[in-house]
């Protein structure tokens, strides 16, 4: 076989970034949509609906941190592999028709994306380090269109196969294709000959720039997992039918994909990120109010501008892993933090909403919520979107430049 130039090697490993980036968000979308329908068959409560939501992205906060000592010990490539493998079997799981195997199978999935999340930043950062911004745009897009095609197609494909598990088991075809490419054409290459040290993960925590992009991270991502695990419901609420709100959710989303490839862009064009984090930030804020409290004349509206916002804020919080940071080990360490602890902390908004849901608040009160969300994480990116960037100095510490 011949040997692939380096311009072909650098297009097959953008192919298999977007490859994989598609499996990430369809465990997560295509569970929404049939939340009603799985309510009407297992009368499960709204707490508990709000649980199911809840765990993979608790799942997401919690294996995330595994991530980099699972890339130290197998090699990224193989532990990326790995997470795949656990991906398609969480799906598969999720196929057998039993209230405990759709929490184990939910809860697998959660683990697998945690894991191949956290190591995907840091091996675009190793293959790309030049534009390893944008390429994370171009990833995330892929995140995007994954998960707009989970929201979009969960109710078609639950009525063709005839049943809500069988549409989310589906996926796993997905998962499986990504896994057998990978494992075929995945680059390799020996970490401990790459320059530059990665730190130690106590020297990472010690920075405040490294919380200030993971409470970034985990604010705008629990509006994200409110989006997967409850819009849905909130629009029928407001008297929207189910084909028409898994819809409109799958609309937003997909208006995510060019946000999530332009905003990297728009970055670029300041001395730092705060602006462009401000603009998307208020962008999601306007949609979430005008879905859920203005005239319903005004609800593409607000799709878009939900899309809009919620795409380049996603983009532009992955985005600032690789700019924060000055090698791939540090872009690993610092994923590892950003995704493990704000997926964490964005697992208490699905649930969150699941308790007000469960008391019985009104849309106005969860409306007050997100927006407030949107306004606190517009606070921290002003101190994440500085021109800052995590270093190793001569003495091999990690120092904040």
């Amino acid at each position: 076989m011949a040997e692939r130039t380096p311009k072909a090697s650098l297009a097959l490993f953008i192919a298999l970034m977007v490859l994989v980036g598609l499996n990430l968000r369809p465990a997560l979308s295509s569970l929404a949509p049939v939340l009603t329908r799985i309510q009407q068959e297992t009368g499960l409560s709204p707490l508990a609906i709000g649980a199911l939501t809840t765990l993979p992205v608790l799942c997401l906060g919690l294996f995330a941190p595994l991530a980099p000592w699972l890339a130290k010990r197998l090699g990224p490539e193989r532990a990326l592999a790995a997470g795949l493998m656990l991906l398609a079997a969480g799906l598969l799981l999720r196929g057998v028709p039993l209230i405990t195997t759709l929490f184990i199978g939910t809860l697998m999935v959660g683990a697998a994306i945690g894991v191949a999340g956290t190591l995907l930043p840091a091996l675009v950062k190793r293959e790309l380090p030049a534009g390893a911004d944008l390429m994370t745009g171009v990833y995330t897009m892929a995140l995007c269109l994954g998960g707009a095609l989970g929201a979009g197609l969960s109710i078609p494909l639950a009525d063709w196969l005839g049943a809500w598990h069988l549409g989310l088991a589906s996926w796993s075809l997905l998962a499986l294709i990504a896994l057998l490419a990978w494992l075929a054409l995945a680059p390799h290459r020996d970490e401990a000959a790459l320059p530059g040290g990665g730190g130690s993960m106590r020297s990472v925590l010690g920075q405040p720039l490294a919380w200030q992009v993971m409470l970034l991270m985990g604010l705008q991502s629990s509006l994200a997992y409110i989006v997967f695990g409850w819009l849905p419901t909130l629009l029928v609420a407001r008297g929207y039918g189910e084909a028409e709100a898994g819809w409109m959710m799958g609309a937003s989303v997909m208006v995510q994909l060019p946000a999530a490839l332009a905003a990297p862009w728009l970055a670029r064009l300041g001395r730092d990120q705060r602006p462009a984090l401000l603009c998307v930030l208020t962008l999601s804020a306007t949609g979430f109010w005008l879905l859920l409290q203005a005239t319903p004349s005004l609800r593409w509206l607000g799709v878009i501008l939900l899309g809009l916002g919620q795409g380049g804020s996603f983009s532009m919080a992955l985005t600032l892993i690789v700019l924060r940071t000055g090698n791939s080990r540090l872009a690993g360490k610092l994923s590892g933090l950003a995704q493990g602890g704000g997926y964490t902390l964005a697992a208490m908004g699905p649930l969150g909403v699941g308790v007000m849901l469960q008391l019985g608040l009104g849309l106005t009160a969860i409306t007050s919520v997100l927006v407030t969300i949107c306004a606190l994480a517009a606070g921290f990116a002003l101190f994440a979107g500085r021109n800052r960037r995590l270093e190793i100095d001569d003495g091999g510490k990690v120092v904040t430049r």
